[in-house]
């Protein structure tokens, strides 16, 4: 995540640390399950007082969203997994997981607009590439229209393109994952267009 202004030497290392120790936290909440509520509120309440909120960004924090891949989908596997009509639907995690850690995450990072509906809880390896479902390293909540107009709809289209090309057999699937995981803005540049169409998709 990128901050406004230029940071102290050494700032963001400490602020990547913090972050990455509070991913830590998280990802054990969420296989918790209902037994972790406690130190979700536990969490949310050490973030708030860690320091100055941060911005959101169209780009995760690679510290708390490496990204993660089902490790059942594979390139052998395709034609029964992701490049089936309605994959997306089957391996979605219920809409009551994504908006808990989305809540759970918008405090643990920071950001300064707190609204849920600012945001899509949102795959950074997506599931039409067999992006892990459920893993919070793989999720994080995404701006629907930030100011450089990267915003979550821009990263639908790329998405579904990148489906597109792995299922015709025109890019190998960890290529496509890799290219989303590492920056999906030079990423959508790259297989869509230098401007962003950050329109939602109907």
């Amino acid at each position: 995540m990128r901050g406004p202004g230029r940071r102290a030497p050494g700032a963001g290392r400490r602020a990547g640390r913090r972050a990455g120790g509070r991913l830590m936290a998280l990802t054990r909440i969420g296989r918790a399950g209902r037994g972790g509520k406690f130190l979700a509120c536990l969490l949310i309440a050490v973030s708030l007082r860690a320091g100055a909120a941060a911005a959101q960004s169209a780009l995760p924090n690679p510290a708390t969203t490496p990204g993660a891949s089902d490790a059942q989908v594979t390139q052998g596997n395709i034609e029964q997994t992701i490049c089936v009509r309605g994959w997306t639907r089957m391996v979605r995690p219920p809409e009551e997981y994504t908006e808990d850690l989305k809540r759970r995450q918008i405090a643990a990072f920071g950001y300064e607009d707190g609204r849920l509906g600012d945001y899509e809880e949102d795959h950074l390896i997506p599931l039409e590439l067999g992006g892990a479902p459920s893993d919070p390293r793989n999720l994080w909540p995404e701006p629907h229209y930030p100011a450089d107009g990267w915003g979550s709809y821009a990263k639908d289209r790329l998405e579904n393109r990148l489906n597109e090309l792995v299922c015709d057999g025109e890019l190998p699937l960890e290529a496509a994952r890799r290219a989303i995981a590492g920056d999906w803005i030079a990423a959508y540049r790259r297989y869509i267009g230098a401007v962003p169409d950050n329109e939602k998709l109907r």
